[in-house]
């Protein structure tokens, strides 16, 4: 993950203060709780990529002697195969 927890959490609770600020929005219970789930929704959104890559990883494992073989660079096979799975998948990384 690109981002520190404390960086998300600085960024959830500015987020939260902001728009509690600003009065666009309602929320009735502690802001604590609003940023918790905000840091959430931000670190499982990052946490695609990574997961991603882990898994194109373990795929490209199984087929290492075929490409280093053929004389294939693994970088570029990694994000042709990252594309494609980004690709298939609708992601927005």
């Amino acid at each position: 993950m690109r981002l520190s927890k404390e960086l998300i959490e600085k960024i959830s609770q500015k987020i939260v203060s902001r728009l509690i600020e600003k009065d666009m929005l309602v929320w009735d219970e502690a802001p604590e709780k609003l940023i918790g789930i905000l840091n959430h929704i931000i670190t499982e959104d990052l946490m695609v990529e990574d997961r991603l890559n882990e898994e194109v990883k373990l795929l490209l494992e199984t087929r290492t002697k075929d490409y280093e073989r053929n004389m294939m660079d693994y970088g570029r096979v990694f994000q042709l195969v990252k594309s494609k799975l980004v690709r298939e998948r609708g992601l927005i990384l």
